[in-house]
Order: C-alpha cells, then sequence, then structure tokens
C-alpha cells in the first residue's frame, strides 16, 4: 500500500498492510539533529523567525517561507511519515519595532500593542505586554463576538489561504496525506470566557456560530483542491476533565460541532477533531453523537487509552498516543514499551495511526526519540 492508501484504510475502517504513522509536531531543535541542518519548522521558533524575516525584507520572507516548506517535507519524508504536516506556526504580521534581538513590537505603543519575546530554550514566542489588556468582563467579550460577526462580511476562503498545503498536495498528494488545519470549533478557555459559558451561553453561542459559518465557507474549497481530511477541533480540557460542564457541551458545542461534520460528509472529506486532556465526561456526544471521523492529541497521561477508546467507539479513527511527556522525561525502556503498546493496539484494533500526541520538546533526548522511530520501524 501507498502511505496514503494505508491512511485512508484506516479511515474507512478497512486492513492496511502495516500501522500508518504519523507524530504530530516536531520542535526546531530536535528536527534539526535529524535533519542534520538547522530545521525551520516548530511552534514560537517559528513565529520569531517569520519577525525576523519580515523586519529584514521582502526577499528575507521569501526564503523563510521556501526554507519553512522545504524543512516540514523533508522531516515527514525522512521520517517516512504516512501523513505530512506541511504548516508550522506562523506569523504573517510585520512588527513595528524591534526592542531587541529576541523582542518585537507589533502596534503603537501610543495606541494598541503587543510586545512579544523569544525564549531560545523553550522556543516559545509569547505576549510580554500588551493594549487593551486581554477581555476582563462580558463587556469585552460583547466588542470581540461583535468585531467577530462584523469580519464575516469580507471572509472569503481563498487557496491562498492554504499555500503551503495546495503546493504539498500538488508535490506528493498522490502518495501521502496532507494535512490541512481548518474548520476549529473551541471555546477559549480564559476565565472570564468561562464565566460566560455559565452566566451569558447566547454569547458564547454567537462566537461558536462565527466559527461554524467560516467552516462551512471553507469546506467546499479544501474538497475541491483534493484534499482529504479536515484537521479541526480545539483544546477544551486538562488530565481533570473539561472546562465547562457536559450540559454546556452538549448545548453549546454538540450542535455546532454536528454542523460541521454534516457539511464535511456532503463533500466527501473526513473530519478529525483534536484536544488535550480527558475527555471522557463528553465522550459520547463528542466521538459519537457528533459525527466527527476522527481524534488526534489523544492524551495517554489524561487516561485516554486506545483500547478503551477503541471498544467505546469502533467508528472512530484514532491518531496518536505516544506521549510527548514521555519521550521528554522517562527513558529509553519507557518509550520502547510505550510505543510497542501503540503499535500492539493498531494492530489487533485497526483503525490506529501510531505517533506522538502532541510537539516533541526541545532538549528530548535524542536516544528517547530514536528509541520511538526505530521500534516503528521495526514492528509497524
Amino acid at each position: 500500500m501507498s502511505p496514503l492508501e494505508r491512511v485512508m484504510a484506516a479511515f474507512e475502517h478497512k486492513d492496511y498492510d502495516k500501522v500508518p504513522i504519523y507524530h504530530i509536531g516536531f520542535s526546531s531543535q530536535v528536527a534539526s539533529v535529524i535533519l542534520g541542518r538547522e530545521a525551520y519548522v516548530g511552534g514560537g521558533i517559528q513565529q520569531w523567525r517569520e519577525a525576523c524575516a519580515l523586519w529584514q525584507g521582502a526577499d528575507a520572507h521569501a526564503e523563510f517561507l521556501e526554507r519553512s516548506f522545504q524543512d516540514a517535507l523533508d522531516l515527514a519524508l525522512t521520517l517516512d511519515q504516512d501523513i505530512v504536516r506541511i504548516s508550522y506556526w506562523r506569523l504573517p504580521k510585520k512588527p513595528s519595532q524591534r526592542l531587541d534581538e529576541y523582542t518585537f513590537l507589533y502596534g503603537d505603543l501610543n495606541g494598541s500593542y503587543q510586545v512579544m519575546r523569544f525564549d531560545p530554550e523553550t522556543e516559545l514566542y509569547q505576549v510580554v505586554d500588551e493594549r487593551p489588556c486581554p477581555a476582563e468582563n462580558f463587556e469585552d467579550l460583547k466588542r470581540m463576538v461583535e468585531e467577530a460577526e462584523r469580519s464575516l462580511d469580507n471572509y472569503r476562503p481563498t487557496p491562498k489561504d492554504f499555500a503551503f498545503e495546495v503546493r504539498a498536495q500538488e508535490k506528493i498528494g498522490q502518495e501521502r496525506l496532507v494535512r490541512v488545519n481548518a474548520a476549529g470549533l473551541r471555546i477559549p478557555w480564559e476565565g472570564v470566557w468561562l464565566e460566560a459559558v455559565a452566566a451569558e451561553p447566547e454569547l458564547v453561542a454567537r462566537w461558536l456560530d462565527v466559527q461554524v459559518e467560516r467552516a462551512l465557507r471553507v469546506i467546499p474549497l479544501l474538497a475541491n483542491l483534493g484534499f482529504r481530511c479536515i484537521w479541526g477541533g480545539g483544546d477544551f480540557a486538562s488530565e481533570q476533565g473539561p472546562f465547562y460542564s457536559p450540559k454546556s457541551f452538549r448545548e453549546l458545542m454538540l450542535p455546532r460541532l454536528q454542523r460541521i461534520t454534516n457539511a464535511c460528509h456532503k463533500h466527501g472529506l473526513f473530519y478529525l477533531f483534536g484536544s488535550d486532556g480527558n475527555l471522557w465526561l463528553v465522550a459520547d456526544d463528542l466521538f459519537g453523537a457528533s459525527g466527527v471521523d476522527g481524534y488526534f492529541e489523544i492524551d495517554r497521561r489524561a487516561g485516554m487509552d486506545l483500547g478503551q477508546l477503541r471498544r467505546r467507539f469502533p467508528d472512530l479513527t484514532l491518531v496518536g498516543n505516544i506521549a510527548s511527556y514521555t519521550l521528554h522525561q522517562l527513558t529509553k525502556d519507557d518509550v520502547v514499551a510505550e510505543t510497542l503498546s501503540c503499535l500492539e493496539e493498531a494492530h489487533r484494533s485497526g483503525s490506529i495511526i501510531v505517533g506522538c500526541s502532541n510537539y516533541i520538546l526541545p532538549s528530548t533526548p535524542l536516544e528517547n526519540v530514536m528509541a520511538m522511530i526505530e521500534t516503528i520501524q521495526k514492528y509497524r
């Protein structure tokens, strides 16, 4: 089977010749070791690199984009992944000031602005100062919702919005599945938003409706471009469980998620929902009633077990379940054991795509990464 045929077999609940493989993402540090050169992939580091490139000018930014595309592709092919993640984090907004090597200002110090700083050790690029402050009350949320609703007037998605994915689809789409992120659906987990879930649910519903409307406009486009799956969802849980009640999920999220999945199915697409955390309290709605086809970022340490998921949801395609924590913090033997357990369940149950469920973090021991890769190569 080709990598694409293998992945599609997992979604169509057919037998595959060997277990399909996909790792959610790599830090630049780890990817650089694998490729033997500085790799333009990762999280915040890619946003900082883009800020540097934009600050230097159009030629530098074009070079950044080309290196980012090629390194993401080379990384996936070097590891023989059946699914290719071609886009990592972006921030395509030119800074207005460079404050030091790692710090940029966006906006105007006399008006609205954000100051963002890069930490080379963690590869994070984070807001360290901003004005106005993040939403603090329901009036702030109302203004945000109204602005989001107005933005729909000019939202016309085009292939240019998915330039990397379209290019990858044209280049390797007949051989491997190209991941495309779209049609996300989530309630922000900042405190005032969670208060609004209980006290102002109609405001939260309007916020979600904007996301649904954007999804309904982008789904036909992606189908026409030849993509097979849409990677959506959004984090909403910790290891202790969801950030809001099952009742709120059922009333606010479920009907809107059903609209998205129905649209995907109408256009021949599979829809995957991704979230860290313990999702068992809402599992029947999320993985059953919603109609989602796949689940990624499966959080093993939060109790999301492949075997239990397969028994309870036989029609759900599962992606991941090797914990980045295990790779980062535990021993080589632990990594081998965890990787084997995922492969064994995939062979036993089917419709499972094995890999690391989240980013392989900076400073992850290379021997652990190689132990996972070699175990997969030997036993998949």
